[in-house]
C-alpha cells in the first residue's frame, strides 16, 4: 500500500463518507485516516510487526528487511502492536518520522494496519497539545480504535494511552493512567456483539494491560472479551521481549519482541530478537509461529516463567574479588573468586575461561564448568599469576569469560557471553609523570575509551567540579565525553554537537545543557560545577547553561566504572564513544569556577581538591598515568592511544 502524504491528507478530509460506505466492514466512531480493508478470498494467514522504536537508526532496515520477508511468505494483512516511530517529540520531527515508516511499509504486497504507542503518542517539546500527537496519528496513520472484518474473522485494534481523565496525564507506568475510558470500553462492546457471529476475532493493542505492573484495569476488558465467546487470541508488544502468558477462558495473551527496536540482548531462544509473527487462520483453529532470521520459533515455550529467568539472568554482572596487584619488575601472584548466584527457577550451567594474550600471565585451574540449581550460589576461584616481564606493547589484563546456558522446561537458553576482569593494581613507578608537550588521548568513535573502576575513585558527597579539552571529529548521536551515568551519578556529554552536564540528585537528573553546538576540529574547554545550589556548565571558560538543584539532594550513586571517552551501560560496559582527541580530564572535589566565565587553563594544576588529574602525557603498558598523585591510573581500552595531539588553533581559548 502506497499513499503519498498529501492523498493520505485529502483521505482523511473525506473521512465520514468513505467510512459510511464502508460501514459492514470497518467500525470506528473516532475520526483518522481511512484504513482499506483487505481483499476478502478463502483461507489466509496474517502477519504481525513488533516495536520498531528505542533502538539505533538501523533498526529501520530491520525493519525494511522485515517487509522483504513477509512479501515473501505473503500474507493477507499485517498487523502491528504500536511503537511505530521513535517519537517523544514536537509536529516537524514527528511528521519526518512518520513518512519514513509509511515509506517502508508501503513496500508491503499487502494492506497493514496500525496500532498506537505510546511512543506515537506521546509529546516532548515546548507547546503540548492537550492531545499531544493523537490528532497527528489519526490523521496520518488512522483512528485509535478501530475494527474491520476479514474472511469470517474480526480485528479490534484497542488504545493503551488514553490520559487519566481527571488529570490529563500519560504514564503507562502509573495504574491511574492505564485505564479504558468509558467510551472506548462501550465501543467495544458494541463491537464485540456486531462480531458474534465471526468464527474468530483477534485483539491488538499496544501495552500487555494483562501484566501486572501496567494497571489493574484489564479484568473488565478480559470479561468482555470472554463473554463475546469468540475471541481467540490477544496481541501486544512494549516491553521488547516475547513471552506466552497462556490460554485464559480459552483466549490467548501473546507479547512480542521486537521488529528493529531496542533489545536489552540477543537471545532469540529465549524471545529477545527482531521478529514477526505469522499467524495460520482455520475454521476451528489458529496456529501462531515466530518467525526470526533463520528459523521459527514456537512462542509458546517462551512462557511467563522463561521470560522472567531470563530477564533476571541479564541482569547478572559477574565480578572479581581479589586485587592483583602488580610489582615494578611486572609479576604478580593472587587468588580471585567469583561468585555466582543463580536467580532463576530453573538450573544454568556455566563455562568459566581465564585469558589474557599477554603469554606471561597464567591461570590454576585454566576453566571451570558448573551447574547451578535454581535459587543457588556457587563460589569459583581462581590462581592469577604473572611472570616478572616488562610492560611492553604485549602487555594486557587478563579477563575471565562467563558462558552461561538456561535449562528451560522445553528449551535451552544461550545467553550472551559476559566478562570480568580483576583489579589490577599499577606499580609505583607510574607516579613518575613524564611531560611531554602537546600529547593527548586519541579515540576512534567505536571502541575506545579509558575505564577507572569504581573502587579507585572515591568523589564524596557535596560540590565537585568535572572538565576536559576536546577536540571532536564526529558529533552526530549520543556522544559521552567524560561520565559515570546510568540514571545515576554524573557526566558530560557532547551529543550532536550540543554539550551538557547532569548530576543525579536524590534519583532525578538535573542537566545544565548548551544551546549553541561545539565546533569540529577545533580544541574546546567543556566544564560543569556543582556547588550544591546548582548545576552549571562551562564552554571555552563561559557560563552557558544553569540549573537550580534540589534543596538539600544527594548524589545517587553508582558502582560502576568512570569512563573517558564513553558512557558505561547498566553493566558497566562502555557505549556512546566520542571520536576525536580529549586532553586534561580533571575531577575536582571543590567548586573550580563561579560567575559568568573564566579563563581555561591550557594544563590544569595539581591541589588537594584533584581527585583525579590526567595530562595525556604518559602510559605505562594499559595505563594512562594520573598526575594527581593518587594513583588512581585509568586503563586504556580497545584502540585509545596517546600521541600527538592536533596544534591549537587561533579560534580556541589559549590553552
Amino acid at each position: 500500500m502506497r499513499i503519498s502524504l498529501a492523498v493520505a491528507v485529502a483521505t482523511v478530509a473525506c473521512l465520514p463518507s468513505l467510512l459510511s460506505a464502508q460501514q459492514p466492514r470497518l467500525h470506528t466512531n473516532r475520526q483518522g485516516r481511512f484504513l482499506p480493508v483487505p481483499v476478502e478470498e478463502d483461507g489466509f494467514t496474517f502477519a504481525i510487526f513488533g516495536d520498531r522504536t528505542g533502538g539505533q537508526p538501523e533498526g529501520i532496515e530491520v525493519l525494511r528487511q522485515a517487509v522483504a520477508d513477509v512479501n515473501l511468505l505473503d500474507p493477507d494483512l499485517v498487523m502491528t502492536v504500536g511503537d511505530l516511530i521513535q517519537g517523544y517529540n514536537e509536529r516537524a520531527g514527528w511528521m519526518t518520522e512518520m513518512v519514513e515508516f509509511r515509506e517502508v511499509l508501503g513496500g508491503l504486497n499487502r494492506r497493514w494496519f496500525p496500532v498506537a504507542g505510546n511512543h506515537d503518542i506521546y509529546w516532548r517539546g515546548a507547546d503540548k497539545p492537550a492531545d499531544e500527537h493523537e490528532g497527528d496519528y489519526e490523521a496520518h496513520f488512522g483512528p485509535l480504535w478501530y475494527a474491520f472484518s476479514h474472511k469470517d474473522c474480526w480485528f479490534v485494534v484497542l488504545y493503551s494511552d488514553e490520559p487519566n481523565p481527571e488529570t490529563g496525564e500519560r504514564n503507562f507506568g502509573k495504574p491511574e493512567c492505564q485505564r479504558m475510558s468509558p467510551e472506548q470500553l462501550q465501543w467495544l462492546k458494541a463491537t464485540l456483539r456486531q462480531a458474534r457471529g465471526a468464527r474468530h476475532v483477534f485483539v491488538f493493542l499496544h501495552h500487555p494491560r494483562w501484566l501486572a505492573q501496567y494497571g489493574d484495569d484489564w479484568e473488565k476488558v478480559h470479561q468482555a472479551l470472554v463473554q463475546a465467546g469468540n475471541v481467540s487470541a490477544v496481541f501486544a508488544g512494549h516491553i521488547h521481549r516475547m513471552r506466552y502468558d497462556g490460554a485464559r477462558d480459552g483466549i490467548d495473551y501473546f507479547a512480542l519482541a521486537t521488529t528493529g527496536g531496542h533489545l536489552a540482548a540477543e537471545v532469540p531462544t529465549a524471545g529477545y530478537l527482531h521478529h514477526f509473527h505469522m499467524v495460520t487462520v482455520r475454521p476451528d483453529r489458529v496456529h501462531v509461529a515466530a518467525v526470526p532470521v533463520g528459523g521459527v520459533l514456537d512462542p509458546r515455550e517462551i512462557t511467563g516463567e522463561v521470560s522472567e529467568d531470563v530477564s533476571q539472568l541479564l541482569k547478572m554482572q559477574p565480578r572479581l574479588t581479589g586485587t592483583v596487584a602488580l610489582a615494578e619488575d611486572g609479576s604478580a601472584r593472587q587468588r580471585v573468586e567469583m561468585t555466582l548466584h543463580n536467580p532463576c527457577n530453573r538450573p544454568i550451567e556455566l563455562t568459566l575461561t581465564p585469558h589474557c594474550r599477554d603469554r606471561h600471565w597464567t591461570f590454576v585451574p585454566d576453566h571451570d564448568h558448573t551447574t547451578i540449581e535454581a535459587g543457588a550460589d556457587a563460589v569459583v576461584a581462581f590462581e592469577v599469576a604473572r611472570a616478572a616481564a616488562p610492560f611492553d606493547v604485549n602487555f594486557a589484563l587478563p579477563t575471565v569469560t562467563v558462558a552461561c546456558d538456561y535449562l528451560g522446561p522445553s528449551v535451552r537458553v544461550t545467553l550472551p557471553d559476559q566478562s570480568a576482569e580483576p583489579i589490577v593494581t599499577a606499580p609505583g613507578v607510574l607516579a613518575v609523570v613524564s611531560d611531554v608537550a602537546g600529547r593527548g588521548l586519541q579515540l576512534d568513535g567505536t571502541d575506545a575509551c579509558l575505564r577507572l573502576d569504581n573502587s579507585s575513585l572515591p568523589l564524596p558527597d557535596g560540590a565537585f567540579t568535572l572538565e576536559a579539552w576536546c577536540w571532536p571529529q564526529v558529533l552526530d548521536g549520543r556522544r559521552a565525553l567524560v561520565t559515570k551515568t546510568e540514571s545515576s551519578e554524573y557526566g558530560i556529554f557532547v551529543s550532536d554537537g550540543l554539550a551538557d552536564f547532569s548530576v543525579c540528585l536524590d534519583g532525578r537528573y538535573v542537566t545544565a545543557r548548551a544551546t549553541e553546538p561545539l565546533a569540529l576540529e577545533r580544541w574546546h574547554h567543556v566544564a560543569g560545577v556543582f556547588d550544591g545550589d546548582e548545576v552549571r556548565l562551562y564552554v571555552d571558560g563561559r557560563r552557558v547553561a544553569r540549573a537550580e538543584a534540589p534543596a538539600g539532594a544527594s548524589r545517587t550513586r553508582n558502582e560502576l566504572p568512570f569512563y573517558v571517552g564513553a558512557d558505561p551501560n547498566s553493566r558497566g560496559r562502555p557505549v556512546s564513544f566520542f571520536e576525536g582527541w580529549i586532553d586534561e580530564v580533571r575531577l575536582s572535589a571543590a567548586v573550580r569556577y563561579r560567575g559568568a566565565g573564566f579563563a581555561p587553563s591550557a594544563r590544569h594544576a595539581v591541589d588537594p581538591a584533584a581527585v583525579l588529574l590526567l595530562h595525556m602525557d604518559a602510559a605505562v603498558g594499559p595505563w594512562c598515568v594520573d598526575a594527581s598523585g593518587a594513583g588512581r591510573h585509568p586503563v586504556r581500552l580497545g584502540a585509545a592511544a596517546l600521541g600527538q595531539a592536533p596544534a591549537l588553533d587561533a579560534a580556541s581559548t589559549a590553552r
